[in-house]
């Protein structure tokens, strides 16, 4: 599990820095450091901040962030200050526990500290990019074109998050009906004739004595066997946050064929979006990838950048390390050798992430248009079998009965 740390290091631009990050260790998190091109002075346990309250993540929250971001964006690009433009952003937050934290920052920031140190304070409420956006923005006198990019990133993110989230209810729910009326069949429908075979259940087709068996279990073993399951998920959860296992998921995830496209798809759309916004609001690139690599769930595929931002600071380049890790999609290579090229990587790095958004999109509808018939043939099939084996119980009783 990885544990939080502050660092003091001095910066791929020659400033002296400081911060927190996530790490397994003090080794890993120096190691972070030197593959985000920085020289660390200090690393050791971060505190607990007094002022960083807990916040339930959950849609309605991350809407609400995202509001926020995009009306202070808007009220500090107009020439308020600051605290006035925090001031104002919080009167509108509708979230109480979101903003009572939004408050602690507020204060943290009117005591004199700098916005990003007070969101780095609060990783909870913002994304690992959030503060080095914001120092960005502060060390150019644009907190807020900064916090713009940083709102349409959030929002660009959570849309995505949506399409993949609206794209699963329906197969979920088709397959969730299907094991319904199985189920219904098993435990309300095939007992009803069981009475009616009497004592002839070893002289029935094998088809009908298997569903006959079937229902019998279920209702005899059903409650132990749905304890069984649950506790199962419950134990294939606790296993999936071991690191090892972890990898191994991931790793499994990128060499299945429906699977691997669908997933190096996202998190390089994501990945995209944020390296792009970072480096169009001037972090330095070791920086920038390093946070950006942050942001992507596959630890497989950020396995594969860490080693390719470990290589940056000797001039590998980004292009043909990427392409050599094999980690993010085949047209992501492209357009990132196009942007190095014309030294417009950030855009080029933006576009990117739009061309990703658009064939996750078409990817997710192809997938629904897959599985939709999929799941009918089956639920069809599988209550089409349970009534057959009625039937030819039924004929087969039915004869029994004629030739006696």
């Amino acid at each position: 599990m990885a544990t939080r740390f502050a660092y003091r290091a001095v910066m791929a631009d020659g400033a002296v820095g400081a911060g927190v990050l996530d790490a397994a260790d003090p080794a890993a998190a120096i190691a972070s450091l030197r593959r985000m091109g920085a020289r660390p002075i200090a690393v050791a346990l971060a505190p607990a901040s007094p002022g960083a309250r807990r916040v339930k993540q959950s849609a309605r929250t991350r809407a609400a962030t995202i509001n926020f971001i995009t009306e202070l964006s808007a009220l500090a690009g107009a020439g308020l200050p600051l605290d006035r433009s925090l001031a104002l952003a919080i009167a509108n937050i509708d979230e109480k526990p979101l903003a009572a934290a939004l408050r602690d920052m507020l204060g943290d920031v009117r005591e004199g500290m700098p916005l990003s140190q007070a969101m780095v304070r609060r990783p909870g409420l913002f994304p690992p990019t959030a503060a080095a956006m914001a120092e960005a923005g502060e060390a150019n006198g644009a907190v807020g074109e900064a916090l713009a990019r940083l709102g349409d990133m959030m929002e660009r993110a959570e849309e995505l998050r949506r399409t993949v989230a609206n794209a699963s209810i329906y197969p979920i729910v088709l397959g969730m009906l299907s094991i319904a009326v199985i189920l219904l069949m098993l435990l309300f429908v095939v007992p009803r004739f069981e009475s009616l075979f009497g004592q002839s259940h070893g002289k029935l087709p094998f088809a009908s004595q298997l569903v006959m068996d079937a229902s019998r279990f279920l209702r005899a073993w059903g409650l132990w066997l749905l304890a069984g399951i649950v506790a199962a998920v419950f134990a294939i959860r606790q296993m999936l946050t071991q690191p090892g296992i972890a990898m191994a998921r991931d790793r499994l995830a990128l060499r299945m064929p429906m699977m691997q496209d669908l997933v190096r798809h996202i998190e390089g759309a994501r990945f995209a979006r944020t390296l792009g916004i970072l480096v169009e609001s001037d972090v330095p690139l070791p920086s920038a990838l390093a946070l950006a690599n942050r942001t992507i769930g596959n630890r497989a595929i950020a396995e594969g950048i860490a080693r390719v931002a470990g290589g940056l600071r000797e001039g590998a380049g980004l292009a043909a390390p990427l392409a050599e890790a094999g980690v993010l999609p085949r047209v992501a290579i492209g357009f990132l050798r196009t942007g190095e090229e014309t030294s417009r990587l950030g855009p080029m790095l933006v576009k990117l992430a739009d061309v990703l958004d658009r064939d996750v999109k078409v990817m997710l509808q192809r997938a629904i248009g897959i599985a939709t018939p999929l799941i009918t043939i089956i639920l069809g099939s599988a209550v089409a079998a349970i009534i057959a084996a009625i039937m030819s119980a039924i004929i087969g009783f039915n004869d029994l009965a004629i030739s006696t």
